[in-house]
This record gives structure tokens, C-alpha cells and sequence, in this order.
């Protein structure tokens, strides 16, 4: 296998998403985190009512964005947190010409509090360097964690957020995202949350025409073998009209139905949430399909501008078996899954 071919389903694949945080009291200030708390179970939904949740928030913006400027930036602060918490709801604003956001963890030790310009998906290959938290394509977006899962945030956490945003206006306009994390306390925590992000760069998509790639057929990593998925989201750019993605055993024979939205929207795709959890057959994976109506003059193909395209499901689990990018192609003889971290390809493209 040529090295500029993992080049192109690896790192092109990394490339379209963004994310936004700020804290409620104490911690940095406006332009760091703060901290306060939020009182009842709506706060945190369904572990506990009549619990004061404490949460923390961060934001990014406002940034200026002239007519026809298409930019992914970053920010990177301190939530301010004193001592490690247990994060069970994460809840996303994002004003209009966002794209994406998204929060992740880093061990960055340096704040950068006005937006700079970045790369997107930058170091989560590398566990040592940070996850991600949440990916949100909608204005209002919310992610609940199980009864008893949460995700485990160090003591004054680092976190960067990343937002992807085009103004395809005529006149200038201010965009801002803003994160709330609230808290799970001690005494009610059992298990520790993961985030598995799979997708397929194999799009070539002719022009004026509709177009389906799929069924891909993903064979889950080992270690997930005994995996509780809660929460799975599909994605595409401006062209897709369909993600469907399926549980399926280690022949590729489907399972079961696990997103299949009555109506996809790719400006504001549903997050499913499964309760109680999924689980995938052993030695099994998913199946996934992407489907697209090109209204260009163009071939469109994967990448990570809004004029390319994207196909790929994203799905929240627990017990945590760390952060994950995966891909299926089969621009490989057989096809091929690869999951970064974990893979020696990973190491040798990044």
C-alpha cells in the first residue's frame, strides 16, 4: 500500500469538524472558564432528581465573518474545574454559519483566547494529546448520557474548541458557540464514556445526480466486543440526503436498524439516543450507507469543504476503550478498516 493513498483516506477524513466551551463561577474569567450550579435533575437529565448539577461552560466568539468566508478556528482555555469531575450532559449552542463543533480534551498547558485559524481534527490520533468530547452540527444540540456514565475530565482541564464555520451571505455577519458540561457527582457514577467515529472516503459523486455509497461494512475493533452504544449520529455535507447505519454480524449479514431518520437533514442531523444501549454481535460491526443528490456541475468527492462530501456516523458507547477515528475503503483489494490510535499506518501518517 502507497503511502499517499492512507495520506488521502486518513488525513482528508480528519479534516471537517469543529466545537465550542465556557465555565459558570470561578476559573479564568470571561475568557477562560467558570462554574456554577444548575440546580434539579433537568440539569443533567434522569440520574437523580432534586440534585444540584454543577456545571461549566466555555465559548468561542464573537468572531467576524465576512460575506463568503469559509474558515475553520480554534480556541483553547482552561474549564477551571479545582478538582477531576464526571461530565454526564454536554449541551451545544451554536449560532447560524456554523458547520461543525467540536469540543475536545487536550494536554496543551498554554491558553489561546482569541480564535486562530487551525487544522481541523488536530492531534486526535494521538491519545497522549486529547479526545473528543461532542461533535455538533445543530443550533441546539444536547448529548445525555446514561444513567450512571459519565466522561472523565482531569482537574482544570484543558479543552479546545474548534468551529468550523461559512457565511454564504452578501453581508457580514458575528458567529459564537458556546458549551455547557454539567456534572455528575461522585456517588452516582458507574461506568466511563467513549467516542467511536467511523466513516467511508470512497465518494465520487458525477454531477447532477443522485448517488448511494453503501453498504460499508466495518468490522469492530476486538476490544469493543463488549461495548453499550448510547448515542449515534450520522453526517454529511450540503448534497447528503441519507445515513443509515445498521448493527451487522461478521459476515455483513444486517442486525438490526440503529439510525435510520424518518427525515436526514445534513444542516441538522438527528442525534439518536438508544436507552437502554445497543450492543454489536460478536465479532460483528456495522453496516453504513450514505446517500446524496449532487445539484453541481461538478464530480463532487470526499474532503473536508463544504463543496466536498463526507459520509460517516459517529456513536457515543461505554465502558471507554478511548477516542477513535475509523474508516472502511474498498480502494483496497478485499477492503480494509483502520482505526487511529492503534494502527501502525497511524503512527506512520501522523
Amino acid at each position: 500500500m502507497e503511502k499517499p493513498l492512507f495520506l488521502g483516506i486518513v488525513g482528508l477524513a480528519l479534516a471537517g469538524l469543529a466545537c465550542g466551551g465556557t465555565k459558570a463561577t470561578s476559573g479564568s474569567g470571561g475568557a477562560g472558564g467558570s462554574a456554577s450550579a444548575a440546580g434539579g435533575s433537568d440539569a443533567a437529565g434522569g440520574s437523580g432528581a432534586g440534585i444540584d448539577y454543577e456545571t461549566y461552560a466555555l465559548e468561542i466568539g464573537p468572531i467576524d465573518v465576512p460575506s463568503g468566508v469559509e474558515r475553520t478556528q480554534c480556541v483553547t482555555k482552561r474549564l477551571g474545574n479545582p478538582e477531576p469531575i464526571l461530565v454526564h450532559r454536554i449541551d451545544n449552542h451554536l449560532s447560524a454559519l456554523s458547520h461543525h463543533m467540536i469540543i475536545y480534551t487536550t494536554n496543551a498547558t498554554e491558553e489561546v483566547l482569541e480564535p486562530q485559524d487551525c487544522s481541523p481534527f488536530l492531534d486526535t490520533l494521538d491519545p497522549t494529546k486529547g479526545a473528543p468530547l461532542m461533535v455538533s452540527q445543530k443550533l441546539e444540540d444536547s448529548l445525555q448520557l446514561p444513567e450512571g456514565v459519565a466522561i472523565k475530565l482531569e482537574q482544570n482541564q484543558m479543552i479546545r474548541i474548534e468551529l468550523h464555520y461559512i457565511n454564504t451571505s452578501a453581508s457580514a455577519d458575528q458567529i459564537t458557540a458556546t458549551s455547557t458540561m454539567s456534572v455528575l457527582p461522585d456517588e452516582l457514577f458507574q461506568h466511563e464514556a467513549g467516542f467511536l467515529f467511523v466513516g467511508n472516503p470512497d465518494i465520487s459523486i458525477p454531477p447532477m445526480s443522485q448517488h448511494t455509497l453503501g453498504p460499508s461494512h466495518f468490522l469492530l475493533p476486538g476490544d469493543y466486543s463488549d461495548a453499550n452504544f448510547f448515542a449515534i449520529t450520522g453526517h454529511t455535507h450540503q448534497w447528503g440526503t441519507d445515513v443509515q447505519v445498521e448493527t451487522a454480524d461478521a459476515s455483513g449479514a444486517t442486525v438490526d436498524s440503529v439510525y435510520a431518520p424518518a427525515d436526514f437533514s445534513w444542516e441538522e442531523p438527528e442525534t439518536v439516543q438508544h436507552d437502554p444501549p445497543f450492543s454489536v454481535p460478536q465479532g460483528g460491526g456495522f453496516n453504513f450507507t450514505c446517500s446524496w443528490n449532487n445539484q453541481s456541475t461538478d464530480t463532487v468527492s470526499f474532503g473536508e469543504s463544504a463543496n466536498q462530501e463526507m459520509c460517516f456516523f459517529w456513536a457515543y458507547y461505554y465502558p471507554n476503550q478511548g477516542a477513535k477515528v475509523c474508516f472502511h475503503t474498498d480502494q483496497v483489494a478485499g477492503g480494509l478498516d483502520l482505526c487511529c490510535p492503534g494502527n501502525f499506518l497511524c503512527d506512520q501518517l501522523f
